[in-house]
Parts: C-alpha cells; sequence; structure tokens
C-alpha cells in the first residue's frame, strides 16, 4: 500500500443497516471529517446511505454521487451487463482517485458493511492498493435481521449459510436443504424463486421474512404468507437455528432412506446432508451412524449389520408414530444396502401408507472407480460376492455371463472374516475370460482414514489382502492401466473397437 503523504486517505465506510443511531462511533467521526463523501445510487439519484449519515453533513462536503447506468441486466452495452458495471467503476474509481490525488480524504459510504456484498468493494479493489486506506466495519443487514426478529441464527456447532437469491434456483435449492441455517439476501424480483426453493428443501415452514430491518417501513413475519408483488430489494429470508427455535411439526412421518457415500461428511450431497438435519430419529448400522453430523434434538438408533429386516420395520414404525425418520446407509442406499430392505417392509401391512422416499450416495464403486482414474468408462456389471442371502451358484453364474460379455466387474462385499475362499474361486472364474494382466482395482476404506488404492494384474490379486471394506473393480479386454508422475491410471475407452470415433 502507498503511504505518500501527500495523498489523501479513502475510507470505506460501514453505515450498519439503516437506522443512523446504528451507526459505529468511528463510521460517524470519519463521515464529518472527510472531505468527499461518495456514495452510489440508481438513476433517481437517491441514497438511503445519504440518509443515514445526513445528520453528520457538513456545508463544506463535497458530494460525489455514484450513479448506476443500469439498474437490470437489460443493457446494449458490448460488455453486456457486467462489461458496462466494469466500465462504471472504473470511472467512478477513477473520480475518487482525483479527489485523493488533491490531497482530500475521500469517506465511501456503504450500506451494512463495506465489505459484505457491498459496492465499495468494486471501489477498494481499484483504489486501496494505490492510496492508504481504512475500512470502518459495521453492523450487517444479516445482524439486524436476526435482532428484529428477535430469535438467534445460529447456536453452537451450527453453520450459517449466507446465499444471494439470485442464484439459479436449483443452487438455491440445494444450498437450502444442506444448511444448519440460512440467510437469503437479495430478494425482490428473486422472491418467486427463493420461495419455491424454500418449499423444495423442506424449510418453508421454518423461513421467516425481513423487510426493511431498523428502517422506516420495517416489516417481519412467516415467509409463506408474504405476497410476492411486496417484495422490495431491501428484504431477505430467515431460516434461524434449529436448536434455538422449535421445528414445526412434521405435517406426517416420514422415512428417508439416505445415503451417505463411502465414507464421512466430504461425500455427502446437499440433499441427504438436508434429510439428516430434519430427522428427529436416525435408523442405521452404528458404523454408518458415527459418520453422521450430531444435531441436538435427535434419536440415534444404532444396531448390527445384520438385522437389516428388523432395522426397516423399526424405521416405519418410528414414522407411523409422526417422527421423520432418516435410515442411514452408506454409499448408496439402492445398492446392495438398505432402500430394498425398507422398501419390501414398506409394501406390506401395516406400512402401506407410510410415506418412504429413498436419496442417493456416492456408491463405494464410483468413488474406487475416481480414485483409480476410469476403470467404469464403459459397460460394466455390479456383483456382491457375498453367498450371506444367495446362493454361490448363482454368483458364480453371473460372473461367467459378465465375464463372457466383456463387461467390466465392480465386485461388492468380497469377503470377510467368516468368507475366505470367495475371491481366489472369482479369480479362477474370471482367469477363464480375462488375461492374467487384466487391471484390477483394489480399493480399500476409499474416503476414510485407511485409505488405500492398488492396481494388480488378475491373476496377481490376493485373496488375503481383500476384506470387507475393500471393492474390487475388474477390468474388461480394452481397460488400460498406465503409469505417470502422479500414479498409476486405469480407464476403459469409450469407444469399442472397430467403432469410429463419434460424439455422444
Amino acid at each position: 500500500m502507498s503511504t505518500h503523504q501527500t495523498t489523501g486517505r479513502l475510507y470505506g465506510v460501514g453505515l450498519g443497516p439503516g437506522d443512523p443511531s446504528l451507526m459505529t462511533l468511528r463510521a460517524a467521526e470519519v463521515v464529518r471529517e472527510a472531505d468527499v463523501l461518495a456514495y452510489h445510487c440508481a438513476r433517481h439519484g437517491r441514497s438511503h446511505a445519504r440518509r443515514i449519515v445526513e445528520r453528520h453533513l457538513r456545508p463544506e462536503h463535497i458530494e460525489e454521487r455514484l450513479m448506476y447506468p443500469i439498474t437490470t441486466e437489460t443493457t446494449d452495452h458490448p460488455g453486456g451487463y457486467r462489461g458496462a458495471l466494469d466500465d462504471f467503476y472504473e470511472e467512478a474509481a477513477a473520480r475518487l482517485a482525483a479527489h485523493l490525488d488533491a490531497g482530500r480524504t475521500v469517506a465511501v459510504l456503504a450500506e451494512g458493511d463495506p465489505l459484505f456484498y457491498g459496492s465499495y468493494q468494486h471501489m477498494h479493489k481499484r483504489l486501496a492498493h494505490r492510496y492508504p486506506t481504512e475500512v470502518i466495519p459495521g453492523v450487517t443487514s444479516v445482524s439486524a435481521a436476526a435482532a428484529r426478529l428477535g430469535t438467534p441464527l445460529v447456536e453452537a456447532e451450527e453453520v450459517l449459510t449466507v446465499i444471494p437469491g439470485t442464484l439459479p434456483e436449483e443452487e438455491l435449492t440445494a444450498r437450502l436443504a444442506a444448511a444448519d441455517a440460512a440467510v437469503v439476501m437479495k430478494l425482490g424480483r428473486t422472491f418467486p424463486a427463493v420461495r419455491r426453493a424454500l418449499e423444495r428443501s423442506g424449510r418453508l415452514a421454518e423461513a421467516r421474512y425481513v423487510e426493511r430491518a431498523t428502517m422506516d417501513g420495517e416489516r417481519t413475519g412467516e415467509l409463506a404468507g408474504i405476497d410476492p408483488d411486496s417484495v422490495p430489494y431491501f428484504s431477505m429470508a430467515v431460516v434461524p437455528s434449529r436448536i434455538a427455535n422449535a421445528r414445526p411439526p412434521a405435517p406426517a412421518g416420514e422415512v428417508a432412506v439416505v445415503g451417505t457415500g463411502p465414507s464421512g461428511p466430504l461425500w455427502l450431497t446437499p440433499e441427504s446432508r438436508g434429510a439428516l438435519a430434519a430427522a428427529d430419529d436416525l435408523v442405521g448400522y452404528t458404523t454408518y451412524l458415527d459418520r453422521v453430523p450430531h444435531h441436538p434434538g435427535q434419536v440415534r438408533h444404532g444396531s448390527d449389520n445384520k438385522v437389516e429386516a428388523e432395522r426397516a420395520e423399526f424405521a416405519l414404525d418410528l414414522a407411523r408414530r409422526g417422527r421423520r425418520v432418516a435410515v442411514v446407509s452408506g454409499g448408496d442406499p439402492g445398492v446392495f444396502a438398505m432402500a430394498a430392505a425398507v422398501l419390501e417392509a414398506a409394501a406390506e401391512d401395516p406400512y402401506r401408507d407410510v410415506p418412504v422416499r429413498v436419496l442417493p450416495g456416492v456408491t463405494a464403486a464410483n468413488a474406487a472407480a475416481a480414485r483409480a482414474g476410469a476403470p467404469l468408462g464403459h459397460d460394466y456389471a455390479v456383483v456382491s460376492l457375498s453367498d450371506r442371502l444367495k446362493p454361490w451358484e448363482a454368483i458364480a453364474e453371473r460372473l461367467h455371463a459378465a465375464a463372457a460379455a466383456d463387461l467390466v466387474l465392480a465386485l461388492y462385499n468380497p469377503g470377510s472374516r467368516s468368507r475366505t475362499w470367495q475371491v481366489g474361486k472369482a479369480r479362477e472364474l474370471l482367469l477363464e475370460h480375462r488375461a492374467p494382466d487384466t487391471p484390477v482395482v483394489v480399493g480399500r476404506d476409499v474416503g476414510g482414514a485407511e485409505e488405500s488404492v492398488r492396481v494388480v494384474g488378475l491373476a496377481d490379486l490376493d485373496p488375503a489382502q481383500v476384506d470387507m471394506r475393500t471393492l474390487l473393480i475388474v477390468g474388461s479386454s480394452q481397460t488400460r492401466a498406465v503409469r505417470r508422475g502422479d500414479g498409476e491410471l486405469v480407464w476403459t475407452p469409450r469407444r469399442y473397437p472397430g467403432k469410429r470415433d463419434a460424439n455422444s
């Protein structure tokens, strides 16, 4: 930062949410002493920021109105909306630089906090490295909204997510579904999409509405009852703390079968994260429950991994009593996991009327494949080597058929302490159709603390190094393995021999 003493000093002054009495003492001091007061405004020339500091204005103040050339994304500028704004910011910065070069102190007024979605930041990026600069923080509109609602935003380990309402609706929905607590800013014309996103994410009943917090015309209430045509830009949606605020009761019990992916929270989808946070009860194999973030007030029902039918019925019984239940399943719940057990029970009386939904997760096969490269890049089959629920003869028949069809094979449940011979037998069967050097991906505890991913030839696959936490991907005749500087990569080309390149 330049410290040349002949230049003026730049201030980014946070004014708070609108009530002049919520300005900080430092902000008021800087405003009074500045030579130049700059503020952004629309074409009508009125400025909320100027109104906030009106009591501190002096006749000798030089006022610089930084008037936006456009207020919507409709423009004939050759660079489009962003190009028009960039030109405006450059011109505005040049005007302020002229005052600074003349030795004048310039205070750029910013509602809320200058560096929190504020227009000041565009001046800061263009000028702060050239002139002595100080940023005066201000009370944000988020803090003001929570204060006016009189409700805690976040408590304990909850995470607050701040979202601009201008995001695409699908993105809004995903962010809201995954959030503990959330604030959606910049409503106005975005309100209908935000409301739909709140409804689709299951958060509408919790959402509150705040308009012009601390200003004249302030309005608060339940967001679901707000008329979309009455919503101005200076408003926000607030989904407050689930801990501090009683959650609205569920209209009816339900069961969500949730896939957690192959390991911990990094693999959770936003939809799954939201369903887990919203549940009253979590039901699942204890190892999988341990992967799920804790939320106060929830009840966890852990059990052994061999009681799937009993677990499914228990979850459905809870839902019949009006509880929101998440059945926790590793990987994807529909791939050798809990979804089939829950749906089988739900198809029978007395559970036919219990709502059940299945939320997908990253499968173990996809996770291991991604770590190795792209071995599942072409057609593949998924087979479980566990003969606990089906005879080995059926497994052997399927292995033969998939291998004869030259499919890549993803092999689940290859071995355990009580099942030690299946991997060796599967290797023998596959070698009848595959070359000995066919690449085999051996992925163990993918995503976990003990993750290891190795590539071996099919003939060299050692059953002693395979356990229940391992997944095997056996390549087809087309699968390739190559050693690079960053390790060995495996892929199966999408183009099959004899076929020309095609865009597909």
